[in-house]
């Protein structure tokens, strides 16, 4: 009797090891699949910053009177790609997130602004150069809406997991924090820059 006892009480105890091993497995993962998410957006973040010098530079020769839009989108591009560097860091983390959002916000706007400059300026929408960096931006643009898209996925998915009973006593055991999503809130930031010269 007393045998059966230690063995029931054995096949209890690893049974629950088991669970928490297999919930803690399921919150790394989960965890990772996020943040691999946000690397696919830095990624396409990365180009897209890349890819704007060159459109200013292009622009630069045909637009000089418009020298403060220059600059105003090369600034929102430097604190753009600095807000995403502090994101890459640690994927998911509310502040980094939301300086994130803040700052890409500033950025389409800026863009934005440019190209309606630029439609005053039929050289510059001729100019090959410029139609080949817009289509290239254009680009860019629908492939960082589709990595938003599947980062925003993952994080729903971590944190439903990490919320739900019992994984949630996991999550608290062991600081399986909440992710933040990658959420544009001003109606005016959810279209991509209009980088079209047709």
């Amino acid at each position: 009797m007393g045998l059966i006892f230690v063995v029931i009480v054995l096949v209890v105890l690893l049974g629950l090891v088991g669970f928490f091993i297999g919930g803690y497995n399921k919150l790394v993962t989960l965890r990772n699949r996020f943040k691999n998410a946000y690397a696919q957006i830095d990624v396409q973040l990365k180009r897209r910053y890349d890819l704007i010098p060159n459109l200013v530079e292009t622009a630069k020769g045909y637009i000089k009177h418009e020298r403060e839009t220059l600059e105003a989108v090369t600034k929102a591009r430097n604190i753009a790609y600095t807000a995403s560097q502090a994101a890459a860091a640690n994927p998911g983390e509310s502040g980094a997130m939301k300086n994130l959002v803040s700052a890409e916000g500033g950025l389409a706007g800026t863009l934005s602004r440019l190209m309606m400059v630029s439609e005053s300026y039929p050289d510059l929408k001729a100019n090959q150069n410029m139609m080949q960096l817009s289509e290239e931006l254009t680009s860019t643009e629908n492939k960082i809406s589709f990595a938003r898209q599947a980062y925003n996925d993952s994080v729903m998915t971590y944190n439903t997991d990490r919320e739900v009973f019992p994984s949630n006593l996991i999550a608290g055991m062991f600081n399986f924090g909440p992710a933040e999503l990658f959420v544009i809130d001003k109606p005016e930031q959810k279209d991509a820059p209009k980088v079209s010269f047709t």
